[in-house]
């Protein structure tokens, strides 16, 4: 009950705070390997990379347009692999969306969760070689996105978007913060001369 407590109340500072905290965005243009290929480290930009499945190229291709610089994040291009791409926060936070470009028979969306329960999925968005932003379409607090695509190899991924975690008062403080406005609007009406 009281994890329940505490995760509704990250959540509701979450969303009160989001639309004065400030962006994190993850462009992947610092991460470089032999031959313009590697792995999104495990812990990259503070996120939980490790299940992801995902490798950053620094090469430019058609349909693979950057939107900003050159690294962008895939799936693996080998026969098999994932066409489900997990990412985790450490901490809730708001996901924005992030930049997709790729091949035009294929698409992408994203599923959100929350405390292991699904709570949103992005609308879908057919690719192309130009790069278009995909937006969560979800304010609420989140701690793993789901990258969904139809095969595997099909998109690149460019400025991952979300709120800072760190730019996001603890859930006591919002807490202590509500109820110290409550005490004063009472304060308030106790003050007013009645007629």
């Amino acid at each position: 009950m009281q994890s329940t407590i505490r995760n509704f109340a990250a959540a509701a500072a979450i969303a009160l705070c989001a639309p004065f905290a400030s962006a994190a965005v993850l462009n992947f243009d610092d991460i470089v390997g032999p031959d313009g290929f590697a792995a999104v480290p495990g812990n990259y930009g503070g996120l939980d990379w490790s299940a992801s499945g995902l490798n950053v190229f620094t090469a430019e291709g058609a349909p693979f347009t950057p939107h900003s610089g050159l690294g962008q994040v895939t799936t693996d291009w080998t026969d098999g692999g994932p066409i489900a791409s997990t990412i985790r926060f450490l901490a809730p936070t708001v996901f924005n969306g992030a930049w997709f470009s790729g091949y035009e028979d294929s698409s992408v969306s994203f599923d959100l969760y929350f405390a292991g329960q699904l709570v949103a999925s992005s609308a879908s968005l057919q690719l192309s070689s130009a790069s278009a932003f995909l937006d969560a379409g979800w304010t609420g607090a989140i701690d793993a996105v789901v990258v969904r695509t139809g095969a595997q190899g099909s998109y690149a991924m460019d400025d991952f978007t979300f709120v800072d975690p760190a730019q996001v008062p603890e859930p006591g403080s919002l807490a202590l913060m509500l109820a110290g406005a409550g005490l004063l609007v009472l304060r308030r009406k106790q003050q007013r001369p009645r007629p």
